[in-house]
């Protein structure tokens, strides 16, 4: 069911925060951007340099979470947006304007090496920050809320399949596997979205966003998102790479790095459990909040999850769970009429 819709009166509200905030009446706004949650951004017009408006109507978010990681990662000498002036009772951030290319805009080919390479390196930083006390934990009750997505949103309502009895046996029994391999690995920051679309080129830096969701989790969660994102794939041989890269990297800042054979099991392990978890949001977001583009990506998601099950046996259900029913579900859609 799709929540509660933003006052239609909010265009002007905005504006007239804006404009009173800033204490100038000829200054204007234009669309920035959307978040697949219920923030909007809005740029600054008329002015310079421009700055830009985190909409987050206080009824479907808050913002408190935001600002707070936002200090936590700046503390650590990390590159966030700047905060100009903020009205928690609206949902209203006025930000620094960090321009509008992200990194799954520059990237390509060529630069790859070097934007992953500043990638990594601000990653290790992030991970080297102490998480606060009250930074929710990526627990058990988390983690197996996150993989229900899947079952839930993206083969009940998506695909339309019902489980039968033992095939929901056996979806359980890779799901503990998934969450014993997260609780088993060192536990640091987690970003959860730390993908090229949340970061920014900054100079020779790279500016984080979209961190209002950080938690204290397992190490290989944030370098499996940044290579195997929603929006852009690239070769396994290379991901191997960039993934060894970054585990000697993180081992050279005294992080808490299993052996390489390890790290590379967990890598595996927890992108299969952002895989279907992923898989779920987008189609909750296709099916609850009225945004079909998302689910668009699955196949992508599904490549993701043919590379990664063959290596470890104890997933083949999930394996063949994909092969028998999502595949031909998958199918059907295709080839429906609009």
């Amino acid at each position: 069911m799709v929540q509660s819709p933003v006052p239609q009166d909010r265009e002007q509200q905005r504006l007239d925060w804006v404009r009173t905030t800033l204490a100038e009446p000829g200054t204007g706004l234009a669309r920035a951007s959307f978040d697949a949650d219920f923030r909007s951004y809005w740029r600054t017009t008329g002015r310079s340099p421009s700055l830009v408006l985190m909409d987050a109507p206080p009824e479907l978010m808050d913002v408190r979470p935001w600002l707070a990681v936002r200090e936590l990662l700046e503390s650590g000498g990390l590159r966030v947006p700047g905060v100009v002036a903020q009205d928690l009772a609206l949902g209203f951030l006025l930000l620094e304007d960090l321009g509008v290319q992200t990194y799954l805009h520059a990237i390509d080919e060529a630069n790859a090496d070097a934007l992953f390479d500043t990638a990594m390196r601000r990653l290790v930083g992030l991970q080297s920050i102490a998480p606060p006390a009250d930074l929710p934990a990526y627990d058990e009750a988390l983690l197996l809320r996150e993989l229900s997505l899947f079952d839930e949103w993206f083969l009940g309502v998506h695909l339309g399949i019902s489980l039968d009895a033992s095939e929901r046996t056996q979806l359980q029994s890779v799901y503990r596997v998934l969450v014993d391999a997260a609780l088993a690995q060192p536990q640091v920051l987690v970003h959860r979205d730390y993908m090229p679309r949340n970061l920014m080129p900054c100079g020779g830096d790279v500016a984080i966003l979209d961190f209002q969701d950080a938690v204290r989790g397992p190490i290989a969660y944030d370098p499996a998102c940044l290579f195997k994102d929603a929006f852009l794939s690239w070769p396994e041989e290379r991901v191997a790479g960039w993934h060894a890269r970054y585990h000697a990297l993180a081992l050279e800042a005294g992080l808490p790095m299993p052996p390489l054979a390890q790290w590379c099991r967990d890598l595996d392990l927890i992108g299969v459990h952002r895989h279907l978890k992923v898989l779920g949001i987008f189609a909750r977001l296709k099916h609850r909040d009225a945004k079909p583009k998302y689910v668009a990506d699955a196949p992508r998601f599904i490549g993701y999850l043919d590379a990664v099950l063959p290596r470890h046996p104890q997933l083949a259900p999930l394996a063949a769970l994909i092969d028998a029913r999502v595949r031909p579900a998958m199918a059907g859609l295709a080839i429906a009429p609009a």
